[in-house]
């Protein structure tokens, strides 16, 4: 064992001068074999037939060297390089014997020619496929590295990942998996390949703990089924992620990653409508508030690709603008202002100066149980910071404004949720009262990944080993990519007349408790719970926090309107005047300045239609009652 690590760590130079070495004394021993064979008994040339054997190297060794086969890794050989001795063996052969004849050395039978030929490409090949399978597979067991695991998909993709596999350090397949019938009990590169209902015995049997999907080209909703399948089983699933590599002909172990949780809940891609994506941000100055934010930062990297004139990025936090301006910076066209939605002054300032076309407003507060312990702030912020970009966005004739919404503004039970449908009714009067500025309102449901989000702490928990923290058993939400909310927010925005409420199709609700079991199990790992105490990764039930509510809704009233995109409707809502409105606004300022808490929390009930809160008033600075509990 020592041997065999010593030789795989000399330097290459030093590993080709062996393999030549090796090849000069098995051509000539070939050469004695052949004489011996033809002849019947050991045979022991003389004089100048002693001259013409010993000297075979000096005619192979170059011909073999312009061949390649001194430049190929023993331990990657493959059919080609195979051909390639057969050649160059053949041709070596050959020369040798026209070189015998023509020095007119006696004694060379010319069946010896042959036999030299055939014996030297047996010799020559073998020992490199034999070396090829000692440094593959010998010494992986040796150093019991190498992890078992299954090819799903026994395609054009499956076996070029089984190529890659048998040449890498880190994996050894064991078996494909594959729903045609007709690859059934099949071999590819020497590896079989079984049908679903024998993944759990090949689990087993080979001790396999990833299971990695070959299927580039199948429909999102045939992988999802594939992945449920998996998901019984204790295996880390990987997948590749593209046809792109499969299209080079280049599939590489490094491709392979995690099968990520928005490819499970997300929908199939549909196509945008190019002319809306454009109509509000092609050859235009845009404004986009919260720039550092989730959806901010998409929006930012969305509209610069869409051929923005200039890109205002509007924020008040300096490291996350320092971060997306930095991601960005190659363009010209992008502008980072540090500012706050609740100073009008700046934003009309920055409307005026770069004379701003389109307004995406983004900035909100939008952590529900942050807002509930910061509840004066998380009003003046989501409502007041939204009257005055929606005021300054009139006084400079912006020509379109859109408020990035949620769906916890339908029937709030937070302050949060509160707080955006009273900035959605903000617009909704405002465009009701003027026609410089075309206002629209899109609302949807959480986006993956987002900061703030279930997925990123989940995954941090599983890697920390939990337990993984789940708020209710029975607690649902919307989930949707950020790039897709994106896409469509754009395309909404550009549909509006004035005031209109867009909501976006969110598709199935996902119970947190399915999704974070489902990533435990994808991780490779067990629930650890009574039915499993040898299990690894726990889920803890913390309790609702302050402002949480078990399920989501996108519409107040069922009576949505379709629109001409498939995933977009448009809610039919009332509203109030923006002279009932205005003077509401006046007393919820009022409240905020005198710290009346109790008098604010009634204003947001009776301008909220369907505002229930969950709880008390939870604001860390309220001193009618004593400090809440915070779950984390």
């Amino acid at each position: 064992m020592k041997l065999f690590k010593k030789l795989t760590t000399l330097p290459r130079t030093i590993k080709q001068l062996i393999v030549l070495l090796i090849d000069s004394v098995v051509l000539v021993s070939i050469l004695l074999v052949s004489f011996s064979l033809r002849l019947g008994y050991w045979y022991w040339p003389q004089s100048d037939l002693f001259l013409v054997i010993i000297g075979a190297p000096v005619i192979a060794i170059p011909i073999f060297i312009q061949f390649g086969l001194y430049h190929g890794i023993v331990r990657f050989l493959g059919l080609q390089a195979l051909w390639s001795v057969i050649k160059a063996v053949s041709l070596y052969a050959l020369i040798w014997g026209v070189v015998g004849f023509i020095t007119a050395v006696e004694g060379i039978p010319r069946s010896v020619i042959l036999i030299n030929g055939l014996l030297a490409i047996m010799a020559i090949g073998g020992l490199r496929m034999l070396a090829r399978w000692a440094l593959s597979d010998v010494g992986t067991f040796l150093k019991n590295s190498k992890k078992n695991v299954i090819i799903y998909g026994a395609g054009a993709a499956g076996r070029q990942l089984s190529e890659a596999l048998l040449q890498s350090k880190e994996y050894k397949p064991v078996a494909f998996i594959d729903d045609a019938k007709d690859l059934n009990k099949q071999y590819i590169n020497g590896v079989k390949v079984y049908g679903t209902k024998h993944i759990e015995l090949l689990i087993y049997k080979y001790s396999v703990n990833e299971i990695l999907l070959a299927l580039p080209s199948v429909s999102r909703q045939r992988r999802n089924e594939i992945i449920n399948l998996l998901e019984s089983y204790p295996v880390l699933v990987r997948i590749l992620p593209g046809v792109s590599a499969l299209a080079q002909g280049q599939v590489k172990v490094d491709d392979l990653r995690d099968v990520s949780i928005g490819e499970l809940l997300g929908r199939e891609p549909i196509s945008p409508n190019q002319s809306l994506l454009e109509v509000n941000i092609k050859n235009k100055v845009v404004m986009i508030t919260g720039a550092g934010g989730s959806i901010g930062s998409e929006l930012c990297r969305q509209v610069i690709s869409l051929g923005v004139s200039k890109l205002i990025l509007f924020e008040q936090s300096e490291l996350v603008l320092y971060t997306i301006d930095k991601e960005l910076s190659d363009s010209a066209k992008v502008f980072p202002i540090l500012g706050s939605v609740v100073d009008q002054d700046r934003v009309e300032r920055v409307c005026k100066q770069f004379k701003v076309q389109t307004v995406y407003h983004a900035a909100a507060y939008k952590h529900v149980p942050m807002v509930e312990f910061n509840h004066t702030e998380g009003v003046m912020n989501n409502i007041f910071g939204t009257l005055n970009c929606a005021q300054a966005a009139i006084n400079n004739k912006v020509e379109t404004f859109v408020l990035i919404s949620t769906d916890k503004a339908v029937r709030p039970t937070n302050t949060m949720g509160a707080t955006k449908r009273c900035a959605e009714m903000v617009l909704q009067a405002l465009s009701k009262c003027q026609s410089d500025t075309r206002f629209s309102i899109v609302r949807f449901g959480n986006v993956l990944d987002s900061s703030g989000s279930v997925i990123p702490l989940f995954k941090k928990q599983i890697k920390e080993g939990g337990p993984v923290t789940v708020t209710d058993k029975e607690i649902v939400r919307y989930f949707m990519t950020i790039s897709e909310a994106v896409a469509l927010v754009i395309q909404a925005g550009a549909m509006g007349s004035g005031g209109d409420v867009f909501v976006l199709d969110m598709g199935k609700s996902v119970r947190i408790y399915d999704l974070a079991l489902k990533m435990i199990h994808l991780t490779g790992l067990e629930l650890k719970d009574e039915t499993n105490l040898n299990g690894d990764i726990e889920i803890k039930i913390t309790g609702l926090r302050p402002g949480e509510k078990l399920f989501e809704e996108l519409l107040i009233d069922d009576n949505a309107l379709n629109t001409s995109h498939s995933m977009i409707m448009k809610a039919q809502e009332n509203m109030l005047s923006w002279r009932e409105l205005r003077l509401l606004l006046d007393d919820i300022k009022l409240a905020i300045t005198s710290h009346d808490q109790n008098k604010l929390r009634l204003l947001l009930i009776q301008i909220v239609p369907g505002f229930k809160p969950q709880c008390g008033i939870s604001d860390l600075l309220f001193n009618n009652q004593s400090l809440p509990v915070l779950k984390k």
